[in-house]
């Protein structure tokens, strides 16, 4: 199949071609549709408690979050005259703006105590968005940021909420993505250059890392038609678009230059290249792409968008590698070698250094084991310190306005009054007795500053409080998970920003054992059906759980103990790590590391395949394909190491960890211990059951 597909190709290059131009120009079209369809949340799990607390306060109560929570400051007391006077018209003043459905302050709401800081001198002001979700409020945040964040009068507001944050974090990675651009795309360019040895063949990953990146941004373009995609979207995209368009491409156009300096023609080389090199690509691919659909399994809309944007560059590349490339490659014929700068570059070596790396592994396969298992275990050592968090204003820098309002905010004020904890009892308004002590019962509950009184609306009854711990955390979980272990007879539902972060982390506990075993059951049929052997498969998940264990180590070490500062950039210390960040960051870099080892095997069992021993084998394909994995993983690691340039912890999070994580993976695991493993486990490596056989792939 390959092998035809590739002289279709040839015969019809210049149609492949123009068909690939214009699916470009649609995918650039449709990245200035996307962004502004692009939401800032989607941590919540839609079928949990908290959802559904939610719809009773909306529905039966009509009581709605803020969208923003701005702290009125003064010098003087919130019940001085002259605060009095000017507080009244500030809240006139919002209130009359577009897109302002109500206000309620401390000031207007009768001098309600939580409303009120700790030293008297600041009160807060709620403003309530006409939108139904009040965390999407994007324009009503940025208009109330710029007009009245700031001094005002003798008064100084500061303005936070939900959607100032939501706001914030999103102009902040719309910004930071172009900065990470500018530095990774000309950079990455420039060691192509080196790598490739050529200005023309340098090109060729950025074809199709732009064709997977512009394909994508149509992919997900349709997607927010029918549903919601998370701005973070954009950040995987990029990085996986140019990572996999450099990894296929350096596959490809590597074997295009092989079989041509072979003396093949141009079509029988752009065949071979198809049928080999291609086939490695297409399998590869079906790889990364079943690990990184695990996230569509997760309920928040936040993990299903890196699924969405996951599968689509998947596919975007793979179509960009095995269709456009190779018809550009028929086209540009031996003068792809043209303008070389680095001669050196463009033959293949059938000895080298790589291959004199195996041997030497392979002299002394046990004591390398030992050594990189020891490096791994060290580095994975910090992982014991991990706690994890969700996204919050903490992520944002610390001198960025909604930012230092939620740093203010936490300061000035005893609970967190913009983000109470709401007990739903549905038919509770005939059990009055039994609400009052459930709510005196509720008092006494661990950081719980004050109880309301219960509200009756029809036959439900409703119960807010006032905590003092950050909602977002795992102190806030524990606490949660306390208020719903009150003793009691009557059927609740607690809600509240703390209640659906717990949800949110308990669905994904939920769900990561089937996303799990998902990825570990294709990958193992897939890597069986592609190498015809049980052991190679069940290696490379072991040595892949290896990696990832150090990476989240390393992580730990950084961005909870506060390590390397100087490498990664400044950030906020919280102590924790987003709980969905550190998914995504495995899944992302399992995918990328059986990309690389699906690399090396194919090399390695076409040497064997073609007669070889176990050790030339290995020497010999390590010599081929290490080049190109380390190549591409230094590439990559470059272009995701460019998001550290980002003030958003969570994206300086990722940045890290996927270049890392590969750069962990092409060096201590490729180079090292797969040679040593598979020198101790000799031709065993290739054992499967006879009745098994019929289902691999020819070679």
């Amino acid at each position: 199949m390959f092998l035809k597909l590739g002289h279709t190709l040839v015969r019809r290059r210049k149609a492949v071609l123009a068909l690939f131009i214009v699916i470009l120009i649609a995918g650039g079209a449709s990245s200035s549709l996307l962004i502004p369809r692009l939401d800032n949340g989607g941590y919540n799990d839609p079928k949990s408690d908290s959802v559904k607390a939610a719809a009773y306060l909306s529905s039966t109560f009509h009581v709605k979050d803020p969208a923003l929570a701005l702290v009125v400051q003064s010098t003087n007391s919130v019940t001085d005259s002259t605060t009095v006077a000017e507080e009244a018209t500030l809240e006139r003043s919002i209130s009359q703006e577009a897109g302002v459905s109500r206000t309620l302050s401390y000031w207007s709401g009768g001098g309600v105590t939580s409303l009120k800081s700790t030293d008297g001198k600041a009160g807060y002001l709620f403003v309530y968005s006409a939108a139904s979700d009040p965390s999407t409020a994007k324009e009503l945040a940025k208009l109330i940021q710029t007009k009245y964040d700031g001094p005002y009068e003798s008064l100084h507001i500061y303005v936070g909420g939900s959607a100032i944050i939501n706001q914030a974090i999103g102009s902040k990675i719309s910004k930071d993505l172009a900065i990470a651009e500018s530095i990774s795309i000309p950079l990455t360019f420039v060691l192509l250059i080196f790598i490739f040895g050529g200005l023309i063949s340098s090109a060729m990953p950025l074809v199709v890392g732009l064709s997977a990146i512009l394909g994508t941004f149509l992919i997900l373009y349709l997607i927010s038609l029918v549903t919601g995609v998370s701005i973070f979207a954009l950040n995987l995209t990029t990085g996986m678009g140019l990572g996999l368009g450099i990894d296929y491409s350096l596959l490809i156009v590597n074997r295009f230059r092989e079989e041509l300096h072979s003396g093949k023609s141009v079509e029988d080389s752009i065949a071979r290249t198809v049928a080999t090199a291609g086939r490695t690509v297409f399998f590869s691919g079906l790889t990364v792409l079943v690990t990184v659909s695990s996230l569509m399994f997760f309920p928040l809309m936040f993990l299903k968008s890196f699924g969405y944007a996951g599968v689509g560059v998947v596919l975007t590349a793979v179509f960009g590698a095995l269709i456009p490339l190779p018809a550009i490659l028929a086209i540009l014929g031996t003068r792809v070698d043209k303008f070389v700068v680095r001669k050196s570059a463009i033959a293949a070596k059938e000895d080298g250094r790589w291959a004199q790396t195996a041997r030497f592994v392979m002299k002394r396969p046990v004591a390398v084991v030992l050594f990189a298992v020891i490096i791994l275990a060290i580095l994975a050592t910090p992982i014991k310190n991990i706690v994890f968090s969700e996204v919050d204003s903490r992520a944002l820098p610390a001198n960025n306005r909604a930012a230092i309002a939620a740093a203010t905010s936490s300061k000035e004020f005893d609970g967190q009054s913009a983000a109470p904890i709401e007990i739903i009892i549905p038919q509770g308004a005939a059990h009055q007795d039994q609400i009052i002590t459930y709510s005196a019962d509720l008092a006494k509950v661990g950081g719980i500053v004050s109880v309301a009184a219960p509200q009756i609306a029809g036959s439900d009854a409703r119960i807010s409080a006032i905590s003092s711990i950050s909602p977002r955390s795992s102190d806030a979980q524990k606490q949660i998970e306390s208020v719903r272990a009150i003793p009691t007879s009557l059927k609740t539902l607690v809600g509240g920003t703390a209640a659906e972060y717990t949800d949110t982390q308990a669905g994904i506990s939920h769900t990561l054992p089937w996303a799990l075993g998902w990825i570990a059951l294709s990958v193992l049929v897939l890597l069986f059906m592609y190498t015809g052997s049980i052991i190679l498969p069940i290696k490379a998940v072991i040595l892949n759980i290896l990696s990832l264990s150090a990476t989240i180590g390393a992580l730990s070490w950084i961005f909870i103990d506060g390590h390397l500062t100087w490498l990664v950039g400044s950030f906020t210390k919280t102590g924790s790590i987003d709980t969905s960040m550190v998914i995504l960051i495995c899944v992302v870099t399992f995918g990328l590391s059986m990309d690389y080892e699906v690399f090396l095997l194919s090399r390695i069992k076409e040497e064997h395949d073609a007669g070889r021993s176990n050790v030339d084998a290995v020497a010999t394909g390590l010599q081929r394909s290490a080049r190109i994995i380390t190549s591409a993983a230094l590439l990559l690691a470059v272009v995701f190491a460019a998001f550290l340039t980002s003030g958003v912890t969570n994206i300086k999070t990722l940045g890290f960890g996927v270049a890392f994580a590969i750069l962990l993976d092409a060096t201590l695991v490729r180079a090292l211990l797969v040679p040593a493993l598979m020198r101790l486990l000799g031709e065993r490596n290739w054992w499967a059951p006879q009745e098994l056989k019929r289902f691999t792939v020819s070679h």
